[in-house]
């Protein structure tokens, strides 16, 4: 059995992606930071890990790009997981006998229009959607909710008073996964995650992006990073998708003398 490290608590979306992924037969590894993920990892208390990235609402999630490159651990695969933000409590309850809902505050942000439509309720940001959860139910608090998965749910058996409550229904977010043992074979690999430096003249960037349409690559996603103690200068972080794994190494075959930094990040099979 696969131990898989995720941040947060059973029963939360990193949960729901881990097993989207592996599959049913693993073991969670519950990580209070997103550095504990590599910890777990580097000190063999996990097996693997995943971490969310990216979400379609709220964007990257800064932080956690710097943490890859850090850890230089290669990125195997991803997730696209829809969140789907559901107000729990314990059974028996009705939305009018809720006074009061814990989340946390990402969780809150993606339903704050739900809860406008109920004045009655307060709303209390938490270290943890899942956590959350579980506090109502070891502690069997009426009267306070929860907003988080129908896994959350199901583990402590809560009853979901309104399911679906987030404002957008196209709110997904992108996990990635760390994975030592898994080995993609490249005629799967249509993906990779790249990070590199520039020289600080005019058109560089914008060189470089040329380049990689020229050669059939298609640019997914492009986050810059300051680098510290260096005005000026940046990492850039992006993300490209392919057809033709050849393409994609003579692509960067011609954009490597261009760079000062250059480090790939992971090669893998797109989940979209």
């Amino acid at each position: 059995m696969k131990n898989v490290a995720i941040q947060g608590y059973s029963g939360c979306f990193h949960e729901q992606a881990a097993r989207l992924f592996f599959g049913e037969d693993i073991q969670i590894v519950e990580c209070d930071t997103f550095e504990g993920l590599f910890t777990a990892l580097e000190e063999g208390r996990a097996d693997a890990a995943v971490m969310a990235i990216e979400n379609t609402v709220s964007g990257g999630l800064i932080p956690n790009f710097e943490l890859v490159q850090k850890h230089g651990r290669a990125i195997k695969g991803e997730v696209f997981l829809r969140i789907v933000q559901n107000l729990m409590a314990l059974p028996g309850q009705s939305l009018e006998d809720i006074r009061e809902v814990r989340s946390h505050y990402m969780a809150i942000h993606q339903t704050r229009a739900f809860f406008a439509r109920h004045p009655h309720i307060r709303l209390v940001e938490s270290e943890d959607t899942a956590k959350s959860a579980a506090q109502i139910a070891h502690e069997g608090l009426k009267g306070v909710g929860a907003v988080a998965s129908e896994l959350a749910a199901k583990l402590f058996g809560l009853e979901i008073i309104a399911p679906g409550i987030e404002t957008s229904t196209h709110n997904f977010t992108r996990f990635i996964i760390f994975d030592d043992s898994l080995q993609v074979p490249q005629e799967q690999i249509d993906k990779a995650s790249l990070c590199f430096t520039l020289p600080h003249t005019p058109g560089s960037l914008a060189h470089i992006l040329t380049i990689l349409s020229f050669y059939g690559m298609n640019l997914t996603r492009i986050q810059s990073l300051p680098i510290p103690g260096m005005e000026w200068q940046y990492f850039f972080y992006v993300d490209i998708k392919f057809e033709d794994y050849g393409r994609y190494t003579q692509a960067i075959s011609a954009v490597r003398p261009l760079i000062d930094e250059f480090r790939v990040l992971g090669e893998y099979h797109s989940a979209i």
